[in-house]
């Protein structure tokens, strides 16, 4: 019997086109605010956070801002008072409605910074708060694990990043083009995972472990982080999301022939190297190394691998994580869990 989630997974494209094609012409409106700050603060949690990642590397990679992400105890326990003149405050929450999120978005504001949501949520606080709303179009999301409200959040970001002067060929209209082609890609990406068999490998070797390290770097970072997170909240197994920079630090003393990693990694850029350097290395140590994108290089210095989406580095998130949702939804179940509805966990969290 098919997963709620497994259905939002197949909604992906719809909703990505059409959260591209509502969010593009807004450029005009995040340039203008662009030109009145010069940092970004990203103010999110749960995979909202992990989409902010993506959007930090994203904004000081290519458009030479520093990004940081958000303490929002900062505004809500501490209560402390920032001088914010010159940040662009920038709120990510699915619903929208996410209290926690909202309060610090009007700190923010008061503290002085320009202010821009990101929500599925219309009419939501956050989208009342903010003086740019980013609204995506993911369509209403059952399944408590984000799917498509994630990579439309992720859309929306990419959009921010054209907003905001992104380096990207062509510009903001050949960035636009570049995330034209995102939905026929996660498309084409949705068929060529299912049929892959090293899917069912996968979620074979994975049912007989206890956990995992997922790891990845730059761009891909929020990737890997979002897929830890999807495994530990639909799987029940414990996942370790790292920088392979990190990983490498100490960490990777955890990878053994009962921990695996998962590695993740667009099909180009700098850091599809290390990437591969890595799963060699895990390899070289009797662990198993499983890829998700990378390309054949990648694919190479794996157990086994998924494929990822044919697509520039700095749109390749908006792709790379639906391999990962496909696996956990297939692991899930494998289980003899319910990914719709795990244990403990409810669609919108409030946190104090």
């Amino acid at each position: 019997m098919t997963s709620v989630m497994r259905a939002e997974i197949g909604e992906q494209p719809d909703a990505l086109r059409r959260t591209i094609d509502a969010l593009l012409p807004r450029t005009p409106d995040l340039a203008a605010l662009g030109r009145e700050t010069r940092q970004v603060l990203f103010i999110a949690r749960g995979s909202s956070d992990n989409a902010a990642v993506y959007g930090r590397y994203l904004v000081e990679s290519h458009t030479g801002r520093l990004a940081t992400l958000a303490a929002p105890s900062i505004a809500t326990t501490y209560k402390r008072r920032l001088d914010l003149s010159g940040v662009l405050a920038v709120a990510i929450s699915q619903s929208g409605k996410t209290e926690e999120i909202v309060e610090t978005l009007d700190w923010a504001r008061d503290c002085g910074a320009r202010t821009v949501a990101v929500t599925n949520g219309a009419g939501s606080p956050l989208a009342e708060a903010a003086e740019v709303a980013l609204i995506t179009e993911a369509g209403d999301e059952i399944a408590v694990p984000a799917t498509k409200t994630y990579t439309t959040q992720l859309a929306a970001l990419s959009v921010i990043g054209l907003g905001l002067g992104a380096d990207v060929e062509g510009g903001v209209e050949g960035g636009g083009d570049d995330l034209r082609r995102v939905p026929d890609e996660v498309a084409r990406l949705i068929a060529l995972t299912e049929e892959s068999p090293a899917l069912p490998e996968i979620v074979e070797e994975l049912a007989k472990v206890p956990g995992a390290v997922v790891s990845g770097r730059g761009i891909a970072f929020g990737t890997a982080l979002e897929l830890a997170l999807k495994i530990k909240e639909a799987c029940y197994l414990h996942a370790m999301g790292l920088s392979y920079a990190d990983l490498q630090h100490g960490p990777i003393a955890v990878v053994d022939a009962q921990t695996p990693a998962l590695l993740v990694a667009a099909d180009s850029g700098p850091t599809l190297a290390g990437t591969v350097a890595l799963a060699r290395r895990v390899a070289g140590a009797g662990a198993r190394a499983y890829g998700l994108g990378g390309g054949s290089d990648l694919a190479a210095a794996c157990s086994a691998s998924l494929p990822g989406p044919v697509l520039p580095e700095w749109t390749a998130p908006l792709g790379l994580i639906v391999p990962g949702q496909i696996l956990v939804e297939n692991l899930a179940r494998r289980l003899g869990i319910d990914p719709d509805v795990p244990r403990g966990l409810n669609k919108v969290t409030q946190t104090d």
